[in-house]
């Protein structure tokens, strides 16, 4: 108790909690929950962490969050880039919930685990390079990414492919951020608000 007086003390006390408040609020918003997960608020309330989604995902997609406070602690969540969802047909991690946290799901469109976000300025085909790597592994080709065929102006006589989401057909799996050839990924999913 002595330590956490001194550190309150050293850190001026309220600042101390604001940043503790900050911390947890920057960890919850950045989580890709798994697919069927509860609004954010709600999910962190309603999982048990018991670690069912996380031994029955067939691809091992899904972690568990050991190193984050507050109420994100021991709760799921996938790191995209290295390992995304891979939108099994049964979802057996919805299957296994006990809690209701991650809710049934009857079709992709039913989940919204996030959004995938182009940056222009990175991206290889915005760049006028062929690429469309995440176009052509996307799950819902056509749907989610689809391309935009341009005249390429620099050279007159190739075209441009470059990708585009369409958020209302998205679901977040990370698929496209995993399969993204650009050292620090040039699309990213960020996930769902709320």
């Amino acid at each position: 108790m002595v330590w956490l007086r001194a550190a309150w003390a050293l850190l001026g006390g309220t600042t101390a909690y604001a940043l503790m408040e900050n911390e947890k609020k920057v960890v919850q918003k950045e989580l890709l929950r798994p697919p069927g997960a509860l609004e954010e608020e709600q999910f962190a309330g309603t999982c048990i962490r018991c670690g069912r989604c996380e031994r029955d995902c067939p691809h091992q997609a899904i972690k568990m969050a050991t190193d984050v406070v507050g109420q994100a602690a021991g709760t799921p969540y996938i790191v995209a880039r290295e390992n995304p969802c891979q939108l099994c047909g049964d979802f057996p991690c919805v299957a296994t919930c006990p809690s209701g946290a991650l809710q049934p799901i009857r079709k992709n469109q039913d989940i919204h685990m996030g959004t995938a976000v182009i940056d222009e300025q990175a991206c290889l085909s915005w760049k006028g390079m062929r690429c469309e790597i995440c176009y052509r592994k996307c799950p819902l080709i056509d749907k989610a990414i689809f391309l935009e065929i341009l005249h390429n102006e620099k050279t007159d006589y190739h075209a441009e492919f470059r990708p585009h989401v369409n958020p209302e057909e998205c679901v977040g799996c990370g698929i496209c951020e995993k399969a993204c050839p650009v050292q620090n990924a040039a699309i990213k999913v960020q996930p769902r608000k709320g």
